[in-house]
């Protein structure tokens, strides 16, 4: 609505003759003031007992904003007063209310035992078995002395045993042997020389942290450690759980961990776990197709053909072949029993010349540094052939020789 246009009356001004001053005339209170594009309703909310009266206001009414809905919530019955010249008459209009849906928590997903259609036994798998036990007889792998079986042993109560074994395995993700037992004979000394579900819950990270920092990844273990022990002193009785889906429910705990777990803390057999070394070593030996792609993939491959005394050693008899013999870079085909036709990627010599390649490291005090001399060439020719019907690749090593010149 427009403001009404008002009256000035003029006079000069007491200050100077020259200068006339301007001001609203008498009749200026009559004008008609500007009215509000705020709209004023009165809500009546009707309850089952009494009826509470509150007035709302829509605030900057529009009229490219008629029609939208703004509000968080809706009473269940709004009664409109209207206003009329001589009586006030009350409308009740019914509001569907929106139904509040509580979201439950998420359940996890459970860990799948078996594959819909069985995988097939890879042919010769039994001759390649037997030939990796008579081979792991003969070899001391770290995870024979340093594994998470070993942790367990330190330990005289039945429940801490099974707690060190579940520490332990936590700590090996993505972590040799080597410094995982370190670890978790720091992290035992570090909490009083017993590791148990009290002992991790009365220490602070700080103390678990020194004593795990050499593992991968120990800022996010730290953690998992002290989280997983509370969930078991709060659900479990301080003790470890015996099913897959339980221990998984625990934070950093994954399916190899569940399943090794159980073996090892409660002697149960209810799958393989299945670490990087199973899923490298049984993809080399063609024992999937299609190759699996992740470790739960090969799980459940073998699961389906391997038969079920052999679940819980596997483990253990393919992580010590992988390393040793087995490794990830440079495996060592020339000392393998597989090579002979049982592993399809096993490396293959080639027969090339047997000169000898010589390098002669002179001293020198040049800035520059030590300087090297060639003085023959001896080339060895190695023939990767990962399956038969594949072409053959040959790769070229040089075998060198550094002696000191003085």
């Amino acid at each position: 609505m427009k403001r009404g246009s008002s009256s000035l009356a003029s006079r000069t001004s007491p200050y100077h003759a020259s200068v006339t001053l301007f001001e609203p005339a008498d009749d200026a209170a009559d004008i008609t003031p500007r009215r509000s594009k705020r709209l004023k309703v009165e809500r009546y909310i009707e309850d089952s007992d009494e009826r509470t009266s509150t007035t709302l206001q829509q605030a900057d009414i529009t009229q490219s904003s008629v029609g939208k809905t703004r509000g968080k919530s809706k009473p269940t019955k709004v009664s409109h007063v209207l206003q009329g010249k001589d009586s006030e008459t009350s409308v009740s209009i019914p509001v569907p209310a929106k139904s509040q849906k509580l979201k439950s928590p998420r359940k996890p997903k459970p860990i799948p035992t078996a594959l819909e259609t069985p995988h097939p036994e890879p042919p010769h798998w039994r001759e390649t078995y037997d030939a990796i036990k008579r081979m792991r007889s003969r070899i001391v792998a770290p995870v024979d002395t340093m594994g998470c079986d070993q942790a367990q042993l330190k330990e005289d109560d039945p429940k801490n045993q099974r707690f060190s074994t579940l520490v332990s395995l936590m700590l090996s993700s993505q972590t040799k042997d080597e410094v995982t037992d370190a670890a978790v004979t720091k992290l035992r000394e570090a909490v009083g020389g017993s590791l148990s579900v009290d002992a991790i819950l009365q220490a602070d990270e700080n103390t678990i942290s020194e004593a795990i920092c050499k593992v991968g990844f120990w800022r996010r273990k730290t953690q998992y450690v002290k989280q997983a022990a509370q969930k078991l002193h709060d659900e479990f009785d301080g003790d470890i759980p015996k099913t897959v889906d339980e221990l998984c429910s625990l934070p950093g705990v994954g399916p190899k961990m569940a399943f090794l777990a159980l073996q090892i803390a409660w002697k149960l057999n209810a799958g393989i776990g299945v670490d990087v070394h199973v899923h490298r070593i049984t993809n080399r030996l063609g024992w999937h197709k299609p190759p699996t792609k992740n470790p739960e993939e090969t799980r459940l491959n073998l699961q389906s053909w391997l038969p079920l005394e052999l679940h819980p050693e596997i483990n253990h008899l393919l992580v010590g072949f992988g390393q040793t013999l087995c490794t990830p870079v440079a495996p060592k085909c020339d000392q393998c029993e597989l090579s002979d036709g049982l592993c399809p990627s096993a490396r293959k010599v080639v027969k090339g010349s047997s000169s000898k390649r010589r390098v002669k490291v002179a001293s020198t005090d040049s800035a520059a540094g030590p300087k090297l001399k060639v003085e023959d060439t001896n080339l060895q020719a190695h023939a990767d052939s990962p399956s038969s019907d594949l072409p053959v690749l040959l790769k070229i090593e040089s075998d060198v020789k550094v002696e000191d010149v003085s």
